[in-house]
């Protein structure tokens, strides 16, 4: 294990990071709020920290393999989330240093759970920063390395699966010419985006914040009512339009864009059906409650499900007050997640789509034992790797969110706070059920190893919980 491999780039991409922070600072000095401090103070540190490592192994012989690749990642996204962490821990938000770090963890990973109250009237640096962390965790901070650093070129590809579970990293033969069209389309997305948000009636402020936290799937929002603060459905159409967006895979959105082949269609059917079907369910539910403005209930309803299914996690009133069946229309949902290769979290539509192509093969094989039937995925025979791989991941996902869920129990959790906040976590989606941190609750009354270990649990859903869990394995650690 070469550390000094990893420490080279971590230490470039916190130099990355510092220069990120100078944009909130700016924010701030231009109305004249103190907290421009912090945020240059910050700057400064996490600067001159990441110049120190730079500089300290830049002229070094160093080995990058597929251990230094993982824990590359790993040490990223830690570093990033307490770096991340230490503006808003010194800025006038009198923020404990538990609460600082959940709020970053949470912004980095796109989750968008928050400790924080009283946004309407939050100084424009701290909103920008809180957008600003969801921008760059959306895209991957090791993806914008990548591009940015040369330093991080080497497995590049690798970085990249691990970072978006992409199951086609190198389309273009090299990772560079994909990543450059990557970042042209995030970029161009989220320009596209803002301007609609700024035409349906936002402000500009107010349409930069939410093009960057609904193109993250995100879902940090400038006001305590999240989409709720405005009154036209046009900002809601805008961003149910962007968030099923941003929960296609990037390889099929380029692809289309260049009028290429592609072969990712199933997933996106599948993932646009699985939206609608919901939607649906939950506009049937709302509409017999009320039947005097149809189309504002299904907006609502597209809306939401949508929010939640992309992990975005926003929202535009308390959608658990639509009764029963909603709330545990939208607990389930929860545990969906987009397409692969996409800003969501989740358990991804690619992943359901295999486990229902091997269902569907077994049960085949069942009832014809002299039939070959293997499971299949656009077009092509699923390798025994890619579905062992996806039951080991279903298995994990389902035991790492009971284990956090009996944790959180122990910890003085209610039963639905526990089982809410832990595959809300996991699945990065932001809000939960229950009156404690529903949508319009916030995490802030959670105690503070509860947020310490949803903090964690939301990096290790980031990572695909194995990218996570396989540096805590000492076979991992041992010299081959």
């Amino acid at each position: 294990m070469d550390c000094r491999a990893v420490a080279l780039p971590v230490g470039r991409l916190m130099v990355l990071l510092s220069l990120f922070m100078l944009v909130p600072a700016a924010a701030d000095l231009m109305v004249g709020n103190p907290d421009w401090v912090a945020f240059a103070v910050s700057a400064l540190v996490v600067g001159c920290f990441g110049s120190v490592v730079t500089l300290a192994f830049m002229k070094r012989d160093n080995r990058f393999g597929i251990r230094e690749t993982l824990v590359l990642v790993n040490a990223t996204w830690f570093a990033f989330t307490f770096a991340g962490a230490l503006p808003l821990y010194l800025s006038g938000l009198d923020l404990s240093l538990t609460d600082a770090v959940f709020e970053a963890a949470s912004g980095l990973t796109t989750t968008g759970a928050t400790v924080l109250t009283g946004l309407d009237h939050l100084p424009p640096g701290i909103l920008l920063w809180r957008s600003l962390l969801q921008w760059v965790g959306g895209i991957g901070i090791v993806v914008l390395g990548i591009w940015l650093l040369p330093g991080l070129r080497v497995g590049g590809s690798q970085l990249f699966a691990i970072e978006s579970s992409e199951t086609s990293a190198k389309p273009y033969g090299r990772i560079e010419p994909f990543l450059v069209r990557l970042l042209l389309l995030y970029g161009g997305l989220t320009l596209v985006c803002m301007a609609l948000y700024r035409f349906a009636g936002m402000t500009g402020f107010q349409a930069l914040n939410h093009a960057l936290t609904t193109v993250s799937s995100g879902g940090f929002s400038t006001s305590d009512q999240s989409m709720g603060q405005f009154e036209g459905l046009s900002v809601l159409w805008v961003a149910i339009v962007f968030m099923l967006l941003s929960g296609f895979p990037f390889l099929f959105m380029i692809r289309v864009v260049e009028r290429r082949d592609f072969r990712e269609y199933e997933q996106v059917v599948f993932f646009v059906g699985l939206a609608a079907t919901a939607s649906l369910a939950a506009f049937a539910v709302l509409h017999l409650g009320a039947s005097d403005a149809p189309f504002r209930e299904l907006t609502l309803s597209v809306f939401h499900v949508v929010s939640i299914i992309t992990t975005t996690g926003y929202a535009a009133g308390d959608y658990l007050q639509w009764g029963a069946f909603a709330t545990a229309l939208f607990f389930l949902v929860t545990f969906l997640g987009g397409c692969s290769g996409s800003t969501s979290g989740g358990f991804k539509a690619f992943r359901m789509l295999v486990l229902i192509q091997l269902i569907r093969s077994l049960v085949n094989g069942m009832c014809r034992p002299h039939r070959i039937a293997e499971p299949r995925f656009a077009g092509r025979r699923l390798s025994p790797s890619v579905t062992e791989g996806v039951l080991v991941f279903a298995l994990l996902y389902v035991v790492t969110f009971a284990l956090f869920a009996l944790v959180y129990a122990a910890a003085g959790l209610d039963v639905e706070t526990a089982l809410s906040a832990s595959i809300t976590a996991l699945a990065n989606v932001g809000p939960g059920v229950g009156p404690v941190i529903g949508p319009s609750g916030t995490f802030q009354s959670l105690p503070d190893v509860v947020k310490w270990l949803l903090a964690l649990q939301m990096i290790l859903g980031r990572l695909e919980i194995v990218s996570g869990i396989i540096i805590l394995m000492p076979d991992f650690w041992l010299e081959r």
